[in-house]
């Protein structure tokens, strides 16, 4: 149901009987409804404004005539405005009135018959007394026109177009009264269209209509819901998903399965954590997403230590994206080139480290051979090469600038690595953003792939595969698989598009496509925008799942997308959002479990007890698809808080209790390493003030553990880093992490 210019036609929304009684009803916001429960959509409401006027707001307006024959009536006192108004006594009014007259000697020459003082003689089908019926007829418009105008205020619009339905004698069988009523009603309420409907045996045949709807209702209700189970992991189901974690990552780890397993346990030969003595200026690349980022990172230690960064963002056109390796890595170093023109630094030759946020097998620090392509990359010539030397040769071609890369780092890492600098415990990173990732401090003799047994090596989970051999197709819907076939990378990467911010939105897409077919929403009319792939991004999905967003506000997000919707399609999307978010913080949390136990296990800790801590900020920031982030209540992120209870609720032996943090929106990305430096003050430069439409997140998990059968003197601690997306990496403590060296450093940036 619409209307020309954007102006919304609502068909009976308000039902008038103007008969015997007289009565209204119509469509009120919930929200306003405060009987009921709710504040989502609407519900008919039965006005009874029979009884208006029995507060002795009409006094100024009843006559002599109607207080007889509310004395009169058996119930004096009450429904005065119906007794004024209806057919049940209008016939009774207009005797009163002649009886009077004829007294006067106004009509029939004075003369009063007995049937004339009869009470009941003359009905209203009589057709007498114009004034009277007009009277009423005016009557029924002024309180129809306050439902009108309350109907206009609640749709905020300023010209009301809607449909009255009206059933009752006096409408179909008084003349005049309906073109009166008519009349009467748009001279009231000028700035409103209204049509009016007659309904035929409405109120017997209406018994039918609202039953038939609310049937209707309840299965369309009752198959929606059908359809978000799908979605609704059981806690037996995630301890399951758990456990098949734990036997990919043991999969990973040993060398006679290392091939075939789909969590790759990749190992990255950084085996150390800043400990605060780290100095020096190095550039840092940071590639995972449709932005690439180049910093400037300058690192002093000492009694003041400090952090300064300054960045720039850069697009990566899908054409590029999905062009040749070599118009990649040219369009990568035209970035490095204008940021170091923007810094006035082509002269000097910084030590580099490269974030590049996609599965590679690293051979040494500064060696990593691509796996494969995900997020939507495609470029041709990269997979099986080592992108260190593709990075290489493309400074070569600019012949510009002369660089030292010193280190590939994947996402993950960088993300441990940084919240490391604040916290020397930190030893597992998580990545919740376009893509989805982990990597954790594993004990080196458990990987197999790698020569030696002593001290610790940080490897590159790349659980983004997980599933890929079918050990997730119990839990995969029909629209987990659509979004599969319709990918870049059909088979792979399966756990990450169940879970990450670049496949969530296309998820919700196809399950509204899917119920629009099915005329569950957008009134069964699939729009050329709901057939657009991609045109649902994620963060259009967290902000209508917000717990804070009104319906209306959920409505202009839809018709920003050119889906014109109502109050209910308002509220059955905003549940396919959450649905869908609440999963995929699940399967996270999930996966994050098996971690948990195993650093437990590989620790020989019979219980940890766990303290999570994340920041907030005190105000919004605008959401970007590279950066997804999770808001939820109170500015807490949704995603966290369900991911935060997952990981406590399968976590075996692990108690946990949660803090949260307050920080400036926008300064997330130095927030971690500003609190480590322990400065007193700190402006952002031009270039850092670029990135404050980002939001990110960071989550410690402290794990303190008893070793068994030992003294409490002998309780050991670690922190596990969870990042949805990573800081800029800190290139110093991984020369000191690598071992052998790779390079031999000029001495100003030694470690």
């Amino acid at each position: 149901m619409g209307g020309a210019k954007g102006i919304t036609c609502i068909t009976l929304s308000c039902a008038s009987s103007a008969g015997t009684g007289t009565n209204a009803c119509y469509m009120e916001e919930l929200r306003h409804i405060d009987l009921v429960e709710g504040d989502e959509g609407r519900m008919c409401i039965n006005t009874e404004w029979g009884a208006f006027g029995d507060d002795g707001s009409l006094e100024d307006i009843r006559s002599e005539f109607d207080r007889e024959i509310d004395r009169g009536s058996i119930n004096p006192g009450k429904q005065l405005f119906e007794k004024m108004a209806s057919g049940m006594y209008m016939g009774e009014l207009v005797r009163l009135i002649l009886v009077k007259m004829a007294k006067e000697g106004l009509l029939f020459e004075g003369r009063i018959t007995p049937e004339l003082l009869t009470k009941g003689t003359i009905e209203t089908k009589h057709h007498v007394c114009a004034i009277v019926s007009f009277r009423s007829a005016n009557l029924i418009s002024a309180t129809l026109g306050g439902i009108l105008s309350r109907l206009k205020e609640n749709k905020g619009v300023a010209r009301l177009r809607t449909t009255v339905g009206i059933d009752g004698s006096l409408y179909k069988m008084h003349p005049q009264y309906a073109r009166r009523l008519h009349k009467t009603v748009r001279r009231l309420v000028p700035d409103s269209d209204v049509r009016f409907l007659l309904s035929e045996s409405g109120s017997a045949k209406g018994a039918a209509m609202v039953t038939a709807v609310a049937y209707r209702l309840t299965e369309q209700a009752r198959q929606i819901q059908q359809t978000m189970e799908e979605f609704r992991l059981s806690k037996e189901q995630l301890l399951e998903v758990k456990k098949r974690m734990r036997v990919e990552i043991e999969r990973g780890l040993k060398k006679s399965s290392h091939q075939e397993a789909t969590v790759k346990m990749l190992p990255t030969f950084v085996r150390r954590t800043p400990d605060g003595t780290e100095n020096g200026d190095f550039l840092a690349l940071d590639l995972g997403g449709t932005n690439f980022r180049v910093l400037l990172v300058k690192i002093r230690s000492g009694k003041k230590r400090s952090v300064e960064m300054h960045n720039k963002i850069y697009a990566i056109p899908i054409e590029v994206m999905q062009g040749t390796g070599e118009e990649l890595f040219d369009h990568i170093v035209h970035c490095i080139s204008d940021f170091l023109d923007y810094m006035g630094m082509k002269s000097a030759r910084l030590p580099l480290g490269f974030t590049f946020s996609f599965p590679c097998h690293q051979t040494s620090l500064d060696a990593g051979i691509l796996v494969t392509w995900t997020k939507g990359f495609k470029a041709t010539d990269c997979e099986g090469e080592n992108v260190v030397e593709l990075l290489r040769d493309a400074i070569k071609r600019k012949e510009e600038f002369e660089l030292d890369v010193v280190a590939i780092v994947n996402d993950t890492v960088g993300t441990m690595m940084t919240c490391a600098y604040e916290e020397p415990n930190c030893e597992v990173g998580l990545i919740a953003g376009t893509g989805s990732n982990a990597c954790y401090m594993e004990e080196t003799k458990n990987i197999e792939i790698v020569e030696g047994n002593e001290g610790r090596m940080c490897v590159n989970m790349e659980w983004g595969a997980f599933g890929d051999n079918g050990c997730l197709d119990d839990i995969r819907t029909t629209y987990d698989q659509s979004v599969d076939e319709n990918s870049l990378n059909e088979g792979k990467q399966r756990f990450e598009k169940m879970c990450s911010g670049m496949y969530l939105g296309e998820i919700v897409r196809q399950i509204l496509l899917d119920l629009t077919k099915r005329g569950f929403l957008f009134r069964g009319q699939i729009s050329e925008a709901l057939k657009t792939r991609g045109i649902f991004e994620t963060k259009f999905l967290s902000q209508i799942e917000s717990d804070r967003l009104a319906l209306l506000q959920v409505r202009a997000i839809l018709q920003q997308l050119g889906l014109d919707s109502t109050c209910d399609d308002s509220i059955i999307v905003k549940e396919v959002c959450g649905t869908v978010s609440r999963r995929a913080a699940q399967i996270c949390g999930a996966g994050m479990a098996a971690v948990v136990d195993k650093i437990r296990e590989n620790r020989s800790l019979e219980h940890l007890t766990s303290q999570w801590e994340w920041t907030a900020r005190s105000t919004s920031c605008t959401l970007s698809k590279e950066r997804t982030s999770w808001e939820g209540k109170g500015g807490h992120s949704f995603f966290s808080r369900i991911f935060h209870q997952t990981v406590k609720d399968l976590a075996r032996n692990v108690t946990s209790t949660s803090c949260c943090r307050r920080t400036a929106a926008g300064r997330e990305p130095l927030s971690s390493l500003q609190s480590a430096a322990g400065r007193e003050s700190w402006t952002p430069s031009s270039s850092e003030e670029t990135c404050s439409t980002w939001r990110e997140d960071y989550l410690l998990l402290h794990l303190e553990g008893r070793l068994p059968a030992a003294p409490p003197a002998s309780a050991g601690g670690k922190t596990i880093c969870l990042h949805p997306k990573l800081h800029p990496p800190l290139i110093s403590p991984l020369l000191e992490a690598v071992t052998p060296p790779l390079h031999t450093q000029p001495e100003s940036h030694a470690a």
